[in-house]
Order: structure tokens, then sequence, then C-alpha cells
């Protein structure tokens, strides 16, 4: 049997050991990769900051470590590594430096023998309510208030700390001593959503502690059915209810492959096991709560992701199109859940608005169009998702204004819309799709283009692409058979333009607006110099009258040289342009895609050309008027044509 070797595939096998997100709009994801370097990529298009001439940038420390971007300068990172390597980097600057708690360097030695014990992917987490605030960990907790200058230890020992524990680690041929062994140490720190003073500790041999106090006194609230020597991987306090927390632990190296997830509604006074649907092997490495829905739990595991929507009462896989990989960390960031997988790189679940809003009324219904995320742009497209009980013979959704005026209505009759071939600026609009599930559809801000005809070829500019929507609020009605909603949605401006405000782009909007009608009357023109044109030419074929004749070509000929004022007659491809001058029209439409390449104010240089632009088209049109009042009336009365 002989067996047939496929087309080579690329795979990412990125393994990393926890996953952050910044602040940046788009938000950039960021984690540390085993034996290579820190690395963070941006969650969305972010062409311009194409750092390291490919897909991202080091953010400091190691291979190993947790990372921690600054809540309020998000191109600050603080990065870890093996050996309690803690690195302070600002990515706008350059500039790094090493602010190590304990700058007592080890290797080769045992736990033992440590003053403080860090391990190989030891917390370092801001506090949610004061971003001055910064954390790591040892066996110890650790905080400072002066980005690194100086740390205050402000725990005991929070581990079980058994000596067993803490020996000579390795084989017979050589000892492995550099961090991954380090045991009893603090492995997963949650300072709280609600409160300065609250924090939550667990450690890799299996305890969990709370402060109340800020850390002047702690509280062993390890769960019962957590045994010792399990690794408490991840605590998520929730953002929505003080006093509540999910914890994933795991005890895989000592064979013990089942799930571990716990959750408390009294800050630790008891405890439920909360597994009913993971599959036995599926270990938890990590949990996290909807920043939005409470109790909508995302888990992940050896073997993918769970969801719950009940606050873990009961889990369902989530797995999709996502690889069989483990998923050791997991963050919910915006509408999107962001993967960190061990082994298949960065994985991003983007928009989760069904998963939020998605109830049991919902599922019974014919169809459900979700609220739409907010549009930002020049960064996201207004999105929006829906559910379809069965297929419809037709969606169509309209895009209206703050008063209700119709900006764009698109209509889909397919179950799968196909992305068309060719080049992004040849590429078509999308439309909705009508399968029966959930569907998504996206508006890319723009209103209705200019007027074009077919063969058209321009360049330095595409007229069928209508101006951006501006700054404000917007509604989308859907569609579907008996079934009709409408939802208000915004469109923000990007937070990461300087000196750009949204009258600015209001003006440039109006201008923009002004041009296309203009581009339109110019296309419109040669539109109606053809129509013109081909029923003269079709009426001479059985005209006898020379007169007639001679004054039918006459006016053919103004026509023409009108036509070849405003568009290039003799382009039949792409690169004509470079033989042939552009004419009037493509002039117009250039001037529009020079007025909108970025989102800013009008120059003064547009508002000229565009000036003498126009007064040239308002004399080719009257020339054309003329012709149209003036010599074609008797001509038509002559051949019997009307209009």
């Amino acid at each position: 049997m002989v067996a047939k070797v496929g087309q080579p595939k690329i795979f990412c096998t990125t393994q990393f050991y926890h996953v952050t997100t910044t602040n940046h709009v788009p938000y950039h994801v960021a984690g540390a990769q085993q034996d290579n370097s820190t690395i963070a990529i941006p969650s969305d298009g972010w062409d311009h900051m194409d750092v390291l001439g490919e897909w991202g940038y080091q953010v400091g420390g190691g291979e190993s470590g947790y990372i921690a971007s600054h809540p309020t300068n998000p191109d600050v990172f603080y990065a870890g590594s093996q050996g309690a390597l803690l690195t302070r980097y600002d990515r706008t600057t350059g500039q790094s430096r090493d602010i190590q708690v304990y700058p007592r360097f080890f290797s080769g030695e045992p736990a033992s023998s440590l003053p403080e014990r860090w391990q190989w992917t030891f917390p370092i987490v801001f506090a949610p309510k004061d971003a001055n605030t910064l954390y790591t960990c040892s066996q110890h907790v650790w905080k400072t208030t002066n980005d690194g200058q100086s740390w205050e230890k402000i725990s005991p020992d929070l581990t079980y700390a058994d000596p067993e524990t803490l020996g000579v680690t390795g084989g017979v041929i050589t000892n492995d001593m550099n961090g991954p062994e380090i045991y009893a140490t603090v492995f997963a720190l949650t300072p709280s959503n609600h409160d300065i003073n609250t924090i939550w500790a667990g450690s890799d041999d299996g305890k969990i502690n709370i402060t109340r106090d800020g850390g002047k006194k702690w509280s062993d609230i390890t769960p019962k059915e957590l045994p010792k020597n399990s690794v408490v991987a991840i605590i998520d306090e929730s953002k929505h209810n003080p006093g509540t927390a999910y914890v994933a632990a795991f005890r895989y190296q000592v064979d013990d492959r089942q799930p571990y997830v716990f959750r408390t509604k009294d800050y630790g006074k008891t405890w439920t096991k909360i597994i009913t649907g993971i599959k036995d092997g599926h270990f938890a490495r990590s949990i996290r709560e909807d920043n939005v829905r409470a109790g909508l739990l995302f888990l992940g595991t050896e073997h993918g992701v769970y969801v719950s929507f009940n606050a873990g009462d009961s889990w369902q896989p989530l797995q999709l199109n996502l690889p069989d990989t483990p998923i050791r960390d997991l963050v919910v960031k915006n509408d999107d859940v962001v993967l960190g997988t061990h082994g298949r790189g960065f994985w991003i679940l983007d928009d989760i608005g069904p998963l939020r809003q998605m109830t049991g009324d919902k599922v019974k219904a014919e169809a459900v169009l979700f609220q739409p995320s907010d549009a930002i742009r020049g960064v996201y497209d207004a999105v929006f998702q829906y559910y379809l009980k069965n297929k419809a013979d037709s969606v169509v959704f309209e895009i209206l204004d703050a008063d209700g005026k119709l900006v764009r209505k698109f209509v889909g009759n397919k179950p799968e819309e196909k992305t068309e071939g060719g080049n992004r600026w040849e590429r078509a609009e999308s439309k909705p799709t009508t399968a029966a599930g959930l569907n998504s559809f996206s508006w890319n801000l723009r209103y209705p283009g200019a007027t074009v005809f077919e063969g058209m070829i321009m360049w330095g500019a595409r007229p069928q692409s209508g101006p951006k929507a501006p700054i404000g609020k917007y509604q989308v009605r859907i569609t579907a058979g008996k079934y009709s909603e409408t939802k208000i949605f915004n469109v923000k401006i990007n937070p990461n333009l300087k000196g750009v405000t949204e009258a600015d782009l209001k003006e440039t909007f109006d201008l923009a607006m002004k041009i296309r009608d203009r581009e339109s009357a110019a296309n419109e023109a040669v539109i109606e110099i053809r129509k013109v044109r081909k029923q003269f030419e079709e009426a001479l074929k059985t005209n006898t009258d020379a007169t007639v004749a001679a004054n039918a070509k006459d006016i053919i000929a103004k026509l023409t040289v009108i036509e070849e004022d405003l568009y290039q007659t003799k382009n039949r491809s792409g690169q004509d342009p470079l033989n042939f001058p552009i004419k009037l029209g493509n002039r117009i439409s250039a001037i529009r895609r020079s007025l909108e390449s970025g989102d800013n104010k009008p120059t003064a240089g547009v508002y000229k050309v565009f000036d003498e632009l126009n007064k040239e088209l308002d004399g080719h049109l009257q020339k054309l008027q003329l012709v149209i009042s003036g010599d074609m009336p008797s001509l038509n009365q002559k051949l019997n044509l009307k209009n």
C-alpha cells in the first residue's frame, strides 16, 4: 500500500507559558516563547508599527516568564524569565532595566538553599485598582509602587514548603536545577478588581491564601478537595461580584490528569468543585470570567477550551477550529477571548457578543440580531452578528444615521459569501449570508460611492468606494422573512490620532460627499454621451437623409470631444494610464482619494484643486447641456427619437 504525500503545510508551533494583552487600540497580544524570546504582536491591522519588518517585537524578559503591560502606558512592559529575571522595557525609547526584587543569581542549586525561591514562570501583575502598584512572587508576595526601584515583602511564605520537595533534582547522569524545578512558590496571584487591599495567592504545591488588608494578615483558604502538591495555575476573581473567584489547578506531575476547577462566592470560606462536562484527562490550566456577562466562563485545558454559561455548574466544549493543544493561559480582552497555547501560538476568538447575549428565549427565536460593538474608524469596521434558526431566502441589512436616514442597503441571498479574487481595490463589498445558525456581516463604514460605468479604468482613485462615515451614532436594521430588528451602535474616532478632532473628520466627510457627487456628475455625463451616440448610430442605419446624417455625425463629434475631456477613452488595460494622459474624471476621483488618505482635516491644497476641477467640470457639463438642449431636439424629431 503506497501512501500519498500531500502538500506541505506550515504550522505555528510556538509554546507560550502565559498570554497578556495591552491597552493599545487595537490591543497587542504578548507572551514568552519556550526556547525563544518574548514577543508581542498586534491583534489586528497595525501596519505602520511593523517594527521587526515582519510581525512583532520583543518586550524584554526571556523565554518563560509572565509579561505585564503598563495599564496607562501600554508601551512599557515588565517581563520575567528564569533565574528571577524581571525587566522593565520602554518600547518607545528602547530603554531597558533589570528591576529584580532580589538579584542574587542562582543555578545548579536546590530550592532549599535559596533565600527566595523563584519559579520558572513567576507572576508579574498590576493591581486593577491602582496602575502604579505592581506585584511579583517568590514564595513571598512582593510589591512595588515606584516602578521596581524598591520592593516591599507583604506576605510570609505562602506555600507548604515541604522539605521533601525542595531538594536536589535531576537524573543519575546530571542534575537540572535552573528554575523549572524550583518548587514551593506562589504560582498564581490575583489582586482584587474591587478592593486594593484584597489579594488572592495560589502556590505550585497546592495552597491558596487571601489577604483582605493589603498583606498584613493572610488566611489559608485552600479547598478541601484540592490535594497537596497541586499546581494552582490561575485564580480569576469575578469583576461582577466581590468575593467570587474561580480556580484552575492541575496535578499531572503526580500522574493525576483529572480537572480541578473550583468556585467560591464568599472569599474562600467555602468552595464548590465545578467540573461537570469536562472530559477525563482534560486537566485545567486556566480560567477566566467574562468582563460583561457574569457567570460566562472560559476554561483552558490540556486539550482545548470549554465554556460555561452558568458560572461553572456545567461546561461544554468551545473548540471550533482550534487544534487539540494545551491552553496554558487565556484572557478576555474587549470583545475577544485570547489564547496562549503551548504548541500552536496565539489564537483569538473574536467578537463574543453572541455568547454574551444568547439566552434560552433567543435560542428558540426564528432570528436574532445581536447588539453590535462600536466601530472605530481606521481600526475596526462595524460587524453585525445574527442568528437564523432556518436558512432564509434573503437577508437585508440597512445602515441608517442617527436621524433614521438610509446610508447603505445590502441584500444577500446565498448561505455562503465567497471572497472574490483580485486585489483589494477590485474586490466587491461583502453581502449578508442566509445560512441557518450564526452569521456575520460587516460594513466598511463607507457611504455609497460615485456612479461608475462598465470598463472604467482609473489610477490613484476608486470612485465606487464611498466617503468614510463621520463619527457619531448609527442604526442597523436587519430583515429576514417576517423578522425585523434595529440596533444602535456608534462609529468612534481612532484614539491613536493626534491633533485631529471629530469636527475635522466631519469637515472631511462633507467635502468628500461633495467631491463624490461631482465624480458622479462626470461619470453620468459619460454614460449619457454613450447612450446618445448609440441611439444615433442605430437610427442612422435606416436613415436616408444625407443632411440628417451629417447633423447627427456633427453632434456625435461634439459629444465625443466632451467625453474625451472627461474620461480617457483609449484605456483598455490597467496599465494604459502610463501611455495616455488621465482626464478630468480621474483627477476629481483622485482628489477625494488624497482627501481621505488619512483621518484628518482637509488641506488647503485639496480645497484649491477641487475648486479648479469643479469649475472645469461645470464648463464641460454646460457644453453638454447646450448640445442636448440646443442641437438635439430637432434632430431627434427627424430621427423619430425620444429623450
